[in-house]
């Protein structure tokens, strides 16, 4: 089954999204870059991500945040964008999805971070070049639910080192992938990029 173009509500603000609902009860939302500079739901790393998702069985939902493509609202530097995750995640809840991956790339898995300690249906979170040298993640405390980070060895605005240095303090136990050569746009990397993913997806089966 194909992804089908629908609206959710966040509040007052319709947002446009991309369902593929499969059976069962697992499921993934996955957050876009930052829409300042070009970042929506229609991206190739977005995409890259969730195809191994649905090769594996999860339903995914995509959206685009409130003043990004053709969904409602303007951009709020990352405050209403917590709530357009929150309306994803209760949209799958409201689909019977009980187990949910919150994924994002970049500016999404900065906005996801920030909502976290709320977001109570979601099972991991999966973090993909999350920007640390170009936003605050000052506020990131322990979170065991962290089970992915990955970033590219040439990426200059999710700095390994520093992704590094941070992850003992958000979980000692999250999986760090530095992929070989990529930067922050995996250009020539995707397959590496979705083998990462693969490999996280992998170790529950």
């Amino acid at each position: 089954m194909a992804e089908q173009s629908i609206f959710i509500s966040s509040g007052e603000l319709k947002l446009e999204a991309l369902l593929d609902d499969l059976p069962g009860e697992r499921g993934v939302v996955m957050t876009h870059p930052h829409p300042l500079y070009g970042g929506e739901m229609h991206n190739h790393v977005v995409e890259a991500v969730l195809e191994v998702y649905r090769s594996r069985g999860y339903s995914t939902l995509r959206f685009n945040f409130r003043g990004a493509g053709r969904s409602q609202g303007t951009h709020d530097q990352g405050q209403g964008e917590q709530e357009d995750v929150a309306s994803a995640l209760a949209f799958m809840n409201s689909l019977g999805k009980k187990e949910i991956d919150l994924a994002g790339y970049s500016f999404g898995a900065w906005v996801n971070a920030r909502g976290i300690e709320r977001y109570h249906s979601v099972r991991r979170l999966v973090m993909v070049s999350p920007p640390v040298t170009f936003m605050d993640f000052g506020f990131l405390k322990a979170e065991s639910r962290i089970g992915l980070v990955v970033t590219g060895s040439l990426d200059e605005i999710a700095d390994p080192l520093q992704v590094e240095r941070l992850i003992p303090g958000w979980n000692p136990e999250a999986l760090l992938r530095i992929i070989p050569d990529a930067d922050h746009f995996y250009g020539g990397k995707t397959r590496e990029l979705q083998a990462a993913i693969a490999d996280f997806l992998d170790l529950e089966v």
